[in-house]
């Protein structure tokens, strides 16, 4: 399987790694919570298969220090549900918070509100970048858009039509649709984009969107898609279309998995889900203990926190044919505690 990791994620492990090796007893106790102390992830739609890997890599990273964690969120794509369950959340007095944002502005308030109460804000795989969190984790968005991109016009030449579904309003998503507009634009001025469509993660509204797309661009060549539910209705209009159009999407769920087994999707770019959890939980950790880290910078005389992490890159994986077995979330789950 190849991996694609910028130097960000490089740093934080060998950090990870340099802190849980200290030679001393001392160092290491440091990295230990007190009885009961808790560490909740919050999500959007918290049923979607996505976050499941991100848990349990949220998880392994407070077992092995003693830690609680807790998940929660909004089973409801609605910013105001989500914002009413991270308010929950905060009643519970954690240490931290792991925090998927589904949109960036309307989190600013009450990431800060909830910083200036004693509980550390950590993001992940959106962001609210205007706010006060302390770090921020996730795939290189760009390098996703931009690997797409190459590997559309690898595969359907320097000329052609392709048209994208977006998600508008969630950072990483509009960022893998912007940036492969803009790498097209810049290096492949013959490639033409034909529509761009807003789905909102909704299947239904991705078939209806890319059938009329196909309806209007009978000689679409490619179709890039920021987020997986969307490929899932996407894909079974270029199927019934009897189209020929190569489909490529970030992310994964189970039904988009089984398209790429048969063929139907081209491949899926799919960030390292239990890297970002795990990350996201260590990086929390040492936001609610800020005493463990001496930076050598003004934050003494500033008043902020010393554990600020702008951009903590995960990696991502590109799952084809050949390696989609290694993707399914059952067998990844076989014998570990789901909740």
């Amino acid at each position: 399987m190849k991996r694609f990791v910028l130097p960000g994620v490089a740093a934080s492990v060998v950090v990870a790694v340099s802190l849980g090796t200290a030679g001393s007893a001392s160092a290491q106790s440091a990295f230990q919570c007190e009885p009961g102390e808790t560490y909740i992830m919050n999500v959007m739609v918290s049923g979607h298969p996505y976050w499941v890997p991100v848990y349990q890599g949220f998880k392994q990273a407070a077992e092995a220090m003693g830690c609680e964690t807790v998940f929660s969120g909004t089973p409801d794509y609605d910013i105001t549900k989500q914002i009413a369950s991270f308010e929950q959340d905060l009643v519970k007095a954690p240490a931290g918070i792991l925090l998927h944002p589904m949109q960036s502005d309307p989190f600013i308030e009450p990431i800060n509100r909830a910083i200036e109460n004693g509980v550390e804000i950590v993001t992940f795989a959106a962001d609210s970048p205007k706010s006060n969190r302390t770090a921020y984790i996730t795939s290189d968005n760009v390098a996703e858009a931009t690997f797409a991109a190459e590997e559309i016009v690898a595969q359907v030449g320097e000329s052609g039509q392709y048209a994208v579904l977006e998600n508008p309003g969630q950072s990483n998503h509009d960022l893998r649709v912007t940036a492969l507009i803009d790498y097209m634009e810049a290096n492949y001025p013959d490639m033409e984009l034909v529509g761009r469509q807003a789905t909102n993660q909704d299947s239904n509204a991705a078939y209806r969107a890319t059938a009329s797309i196909l309806q209007a661009n009978p000689e679409l060549d490619a179709l890039w898609i920021p987020e997986a539910g969307s490929a899932e209705g996407a894909v079974a209009a270029v199927l019934e279309a009897d189209a020929d159009v190569l489909i490529m999407h970030a992310d994964v769920t189970p039904t988009t998995l089984e398209h790429i087994k048969a063929g139907n999707i081209h491949m899926a770019l799919n960030p390292n889900q239990g890297m970002q959890g795990f990350m996201g939980f260590m990086t929390a950790f040492l936001a609610a203990h800020p005493d463990m880290i001496d930076p050598f910078n003004d934050y003494q005389i500033s008043g902020y926190n010393p554990m600020q992490i702008p951009f903590i890159d995960n990696g991502f994986a590109v799952i084809t044919q050949e390696n989609a077995d290694a993707f399914d979330l059952n067998a990844y789950m076989e014998g570990r505690d789901p909740s």
